[in-house]
């Protein structure tokens, strides 16, 4: 043998490695919690049967606002089923004839805003949360507590959240 030492070839080293795995778990965590922009502005409707989803534009018209203003006509939320409003955060069931309710879309667990919509069950796209739209119970984890309840009140065929 001879007297120069062999050197071993280097690779990454250990905290390079922690940071790198670390940077990709962090992208993933977020890429899970974003939100689908696309759905902002808009309302989606559901009947208990499980039909298609109809989606309308929101705004900021006197029909469509918060605050004692109209933000549906009764003929608008299906028996058994419910109707997302995007824009002020809220979805409106009517769990049987003539009984309207109204709650929060915005999920307990991780506070992602909701609008998939399907029956008389709303999911969070964030982790997979589903809630009952006809009374804000949690059907499926991982929350755990229920859907924030919200004011509406109907004057002839208008329901208006107060």
């Amino acid at each position: 043998m001879t007297s120069d030492s062999v050197q071993p070839v280097s690779g990454p080293s250990r905290r390079t490695v922690v940071a790198a795995v670390g940077a990709a778990g962090l992208a993933a965590a977020l890429t899970a919690c974003g939100s689908d922009d696309d759905a902002s502005g808009s309302s989606t409707e559901q009947g208990a049967a499980g039909g298609g989803a109809t989606t309308e534009a929101g705004g900021s018209s006197s029909e469509a606002g918060a605050g004692g203003a109209a933000l549906a006509k009764t003929a608008d939320i299906p028996e058994g089923g419910g109707k997302v409003f995007s824009d002020e955060k809220v979805v409106v069931s009517q769990p049987t004839a003539g009984d309207y309710k109204a709650f929060s879309t915005i999920c307990t667990h991780a506070k992602c805003p909701m609008t998939d919509l399907r029956g008389d069950t709303i999911t969070c796209a964030c982790h997979k949360s589903q809630f009952s739209v006809l009374d804000g119970s949690v059907k499926k984890g991982p929350a755990t507590e229920p859907l924030e309840a919200k004011q509406v009140s109907v004057a002839g065929d208008s329901i208006t959240l107060a």
